[in-house]
This record gives C-alpha cells, structure tokens and sequence, in this order.
C-alpha cells in the first residue's frame, strides 16, 4: 500500500529507483566476471607462491655457494642461508597475497611491529648472536685452543651461534654466551707455535753462583723439548732477603708447555739436591730477653 501511493506521488523517482536495481541476469553475469577475475588472481598467486619458492631456494643455494667458497664457518653459513631463504619467503608471500587483492601495507605493518617485539624480548639472545658471528668470522680462536675468556679457562670444545662450549684441564664442561667472550679479553695459549717458559730460582749465598747457572744451562741443552731458537736466557734478576734469584726462560712448543714446565721444575729440585745446592726459604729468629727481678 505505501508502496503504490509512493509511486502515485512521484511516478518518475519511482521508475529511476526500480531501474537502479540489477536483474538477476546481470547479478549472474557480474558474479560470472568477478569469480573469473578471482579465478585468474588465485591462479597467478599460486604461481607466484610456487614459483618464487623455487627461484628462493636457488638463490639460498647460491648464497651457501659464495659463503661456503669464502670458507665461511659451516655453522655461521647455514644459520644465514635460513635467514636469507626466510627473508626471500616472507616477500614472495607478500606478493602472492597483493595478487589476491590483501592489503599487504597493513600486513607488513603489523609483520615489522611484531618482528620488533621479538627483537626487544630476545636481546640478550640477539647479543650472543652477534657476538658468535664476530666469533666464527674473525676467528680469535678454533676448536682445540686453551683460551681464558669469559671469566674462565679450558680448551674450546664447539663454537655455536649463541654460545662456546669449552671442556677444562678436569674435564668438565662450561656453556659460556658468546657475548661475554667478546666484551673482555681474549687470551689464547694456543695461538702461537711457541711460548716461553718462565721460571725463578733461588739459590743460597753461599751456594757457588757459576755453578748453579752452569748447572741450570747444562738442562735446557739436555732436554729435547726445548728449542734453542729463539735462544734461552738464564740471569740473575734479585739480590733477595733469602737468596739469589735466577730468572730461567727457554723456550718449547706451545703444545709441550706444561709438561716441559712441570718437567724442569722437578729436575731443577733433584739437582740441587745432588750438587748440595740449597733452596732457601724464609727464616725468623725470636731472641727473648730476660730481665733480672731486683726482688
């Protein structure tokens, strides 16, 4: 009813209202048109997917490739190859996506948001990681090294992306972050092919001084382990309280070290002991005074 009298009061709007409306013939005609269009989106999508997966995977292989000429550590060369593959994967979605008519902006918005706040909760993670990379590509040490860092010592078991295993003299084993190997001091005792054995002794006053040192020559020539170049030195250095002190330093191979120390120490005591030269150690005399009661 209030539609014929709307259509007695305006004739005209009326008819322009009624011709606005699609018939179902044009209905099924642009339905036939956009699921066409939306057909061939999704078909080129899917070859965008595929395809740009395939081109991804190659260029990871291509990357691995140059790293791995460069003699790129096999750890460090594969945690980048997954990033760049990562990487190349999150644009080929993107693009197979904006085929399909999705916003990827507002994607990649909140894809960068999220990837900071990854960042922030994984700083420390992050911190070691950087730091093994530093690790593994200036390489201040490799496996088998005796290194102190990190507030400890050992020899280097496996370097990884976030941390160092290292195994001590005792055989135990110490996780250390790579983030606090690279924020101190590096010493590597294994680095060099040589070291230099350091070692003081004293000997009495009374001791014949030429021949403690002829003596102290006589074991650097004899032992093998020790090189004669660079030459050895053995010198007095102090006029002690107790005794004279006579700084040895011969040199050996950095991987005869503690042995050859250990060794010539002990060979040093035996031979005092056998030529009468005497070790001296502090001494302390007490004089007590008695005095005479007048009582």
């Amino acid at each position: 009813m209030n539609w014929f009298l709307l259509a007695q009061a305006n004739p005209e709007e009326t008819a322009e209202k009624t011709s606005a409306i699609p018939s179902s013939a044009e209905l099924l005609e642009l339905a036939q048109d956009k699921g066409l269009e939306f057909g061939e989106n999704l078909i080129l999508s899917i070859i965008i997917f595929f395809v740009g997966r395939f081109a991804a995977k190659i260029l990871k292989r291509v990357i691995e490739g140059v790293m791995r000429r460069a003699k790129f550590d096999e750890t460090l060369l594969q945690f980048l190859g997954n990033i760049a593959l990562a990487l190349m994967m999150t644009f080929v979605c993107l693009a197979s996506l904006d085929m399909l008519g999705v916003n990827t902006t507002s994607l990649a918005a909140i894809l960068a948001a999220a990837g900071l706040a990854v960042g922030l909760a994984l700083q420390g993670s992050l911190s070691n990681f950087a730091a093994g990379v530093m690790l593994i590509l200036f390489r201040p040490f490799k496996v088998g090294d005796f290194i102190e860092a990190g507030g400890t010592a050992g020899i280097v078991d496996e370097i990884h992306i976030f941390n160092t295993l290292m195994k001590t003299p005792d055989n135990r084993k110490i996780v250390v972050p790579n983030s606090q190997i690279t924020e101190g001091n590096i010493t590597n005792n294994s680095a060099m092919p040589t070291r230099r054995i350091d070692i003081t002794v004293q000997c009495g006053y009374n001791d014949d001084l030429a021949a403690v040192k002829e003596f102290l020559w006589e074991l650097i020539r004899s032992e093998e382990r020790m090189l004669q170049d660079p030459e050895p030195f053995v010198g007095v250095t102090e006029l002690a309280a107790s005794g004279v002190n006579i700084l040895i330093r011969p040199w050996t191979k950095s991987e005869d070290y503690w042995l050859t120390k250990c060794d010539l120490t002990e060979r040093i005591k035996l031979g005092f002991d056998e030529r009468g030269f005497t070790i001296p150690y502090p001494t302390q005399e007490i004089h007590i005074h008695k005095e005479n009661n007048p009582e």
